[in-house]
């Protein structure tokens, strides 16, 4: 313990802590903490420190890492192959709502779910001039659902 020159702390500092770690860390030169335990720690206990040659600083690098380790871009690149996500997940042995998740943090443009009629289709007979009763009939679909695919933004 008397080599220990940085700690980290999780608590706002007083008066007894302080004294307490300086009895057990001959040798502190700075302390850590998280910015909220920075943000309840008294400026007068800082000040304190800082003339005994003591430096307080907030550190941000805590809590949980990623573990994906770059899994997000094989899953990305399997969903532009093609794949629905049940088929990712089956293919990774992982979780569903891990291949979800991955996706939404890659900013993927996955769209999973499955339509009654092909709207690209619909989207096309109408750029190439076929009016909305033509489509509907031509492709049996309810001339309703062809105007709400169409107005679709």
């Amino acid at each position: 313990m008397d080599d220990v020159s940085t700690i980290h702390i999780t608590k706002a500092l007083s008066s007894a802590m302080i004294v307490e770690l300086i009895d057990k860390y001959p040798n502190l030169e700075e302390i850590t903490c998280s910015p909220s335990v920075y943000n309840r720690t008294s400026k007068t206990y800082i000040d304190a420190l800082s003339q005994l040659d003591i430096v307080v600083r907030k550190k941000y690098n805590w809590g949980a890492k990623s573990k994906s380790n770059n899994l997000e871009f094989y899953i990305q690149k399997l969903s532009d192959e093609g794949l629905t996500a049940r088929e990712i997940s089956s293919k990774l042995d992982i979780s569903l709502n891990r291949v979800y998740y991955l996706l939404k943090k890659s900013n993927a443009s996955f769209d999973n779910r499955k339509r009654k009629y092909d709207h690209d289709e619909i989207k096309q007979l109408k750029h190439d001039g076929l009016k909305p009763k033509e489509i509907s009939e031509k492709l049996n679909i309810p001339i309703r659902t062809v105007y709400y695919i169409l107005n679709k933004k």
